[in-house]
């Protein structure tokens, strides 16, 4: 994989070459970020810049500095490549993850009962499922092992696994890297790392790939380097939605502003396309706003019928275009990026909320994705946050329950 091929992450691409051509690369890197956002997909890219033939006849150092230690017989022949040539050999073994010096290891599940699994029994699935869901979570890699309800771990077995193959010498490029996806689910078998990770053998890194630092054990983060990898962009991401997807820039624009910068959970929207929010969202005001008890309950029920990830994309849609209407009462029309369905909708939003009301409105909606996150009962949500949008648009009460 190249840093061109990754949607929205023009600067952390950069800030990550500068850190290997300038000799500023820790022992080991933890990259931070939410899901979707391609964290992944940049361990894989970086990994294969490294090993770049062709980066490595530009940048020949005696020691193969990438650490900061002092860099002898520096032979530069002319600038650094902004990518990886994906052609070279090494390239084209990192592309098919294949790579003899760039190591894998990732949650799993046990195939037979009392056997301690680890990275290597599940290769060559890894490698498919690293092709056709770059984007991928957790819980669509264990779903394509078919682990069903059997929660994935990081065993005892697998941190030894790694200890062994990172102190052989390395095949063909003097650097081994190892990716570390999900470090959460390492818990205390981790411990088992820390002296590899402190002290690691000559020319090895390890890329740490992690969608909550809190869940890490404390030891293994003080000794990382942290790289905080950002939300991608509405406007980035559309555009990649458009190329990549073949959608309208309407569709597209839908996608974006739910998805909120998670390029995984916009493919998921595109391809349920049939869920129509702004008649889900115009019939949950018109109950609530005209005193329609009856089909407030039936709206509820259905709702809550619906799947997490559903219920989630509602809220950020309804959230959504919140903004979109607080925009329009301080900006022009054609500074806003929304199809026009949504700003027609946005006006009729105006028209019964105040800048007050809607921001009211915006802080529930998210204390409500909050929660929904945390497995909230759905009905009681839904019921509770029909109310308080009822108190906060009919009896303009700003300041609830918090």
């Amino acid at each position: 994989m190249k840093f061109k091929d990754i949607s929205g992450q023009i600067e952390t691409a950069l800030h990550l070459r500068e850190m290997a051509n300038n000799n500023r690369l820790g022992h080991a890197l933890l990259f931070l970020s939410k899901e979707g956002t391609g964290a992944l997909s940049l361990a894989l890219a970086f990994s294969q810049y490294l090993v770049c033939e062709k980066r490595k006849s530009i940048f020949q150092p005696k020691n193969n500095a990438l650490f900061g230690e002092e860099i002898l017989d520096e032979l530069t022949t002319g600038e650094f490549p902004d990518d990886s040539c994906g052609e070279c050999p090494s390239c084209i073994r990192a592309q098919q993850f294949i790579h003899p010096d760039i190591h894998f290891s990732y949650p799993v599940i046990p195939k037979k009962s009392g056997v301690k699994p680890t990275s290597a029994d599940f290769g060559s699935g890894w490698k498919e499922f690293l092709s056709a869901t770059p984007y991928g979570n957790v819980f669509d890699w264990l779903q394509f092992i078919g682990a069903e309800n059997q929660q994935g771990n990081i065993t005892a077995e697998e941190c030894m696994d790694i200890i062994r193959k990172l102190n052989l010498k390395s095949f063909e490029n003097g650097l081994k890297i190892l990716i570390l996806w999900m470090p959460e689910y390492l818990k205390k078998e981790g411990n088992k790392l820390l002296k590899l990770i402190e002290e690691p053998p000559a020319d090895t890194l390890f890329i740490l790939v992690s969608e909550s630092e809190d869940l890490i054990l404390p030891t293994i983060v003080s000794r990382c380097q942290l790289i905080k990898i950002p939300a991608i962009e509405t406007n980035a991401l559309i555009e990649t939605l458009i190329e990549k997807q073949q959608v309208s820039r309407e569709t597209a624009s839908q996608a974006a502003a739910i998805a909120a910068g998670n390029y995984r959970e916009a493919l998921q929207i595109i391809r349920e396309t049939e869920e129509d929010w702004q008649t889900t969202l115009a019939n949950w005001l018109n109950f609530s706003m005209k005193n329609m008890f009856t089909e407030q309950v039936k709206w509820i029920d259905e709702m809550s019928k619906l799947g997490r990830e559903k219920q989630k994309q509602f809220l950020r849609y309804f959230l959504h275009l919140c903004e979109i209407s607080i925009r329009l009462k301080v900006m022009n029309t054609e500074e806003i990026t929304a199809s026009q369905k949504e700003i027609d909708f946005a006006k009729r939003i105006n028209k019964v909320a105040s800048v007050n009301q809607l921001e009211a409105i915006a802080a529930e909606l998210t204390h409500a994705i909050y929660f929904i996150e945390r497995n909230a009962n759905a009905k009681l949500l839904f019921h509770a946050l029909t109310i308080k949008l009822h108190h906060i648009i009919q009896q303009k009460t700003l300041i609830l329950t918090s």
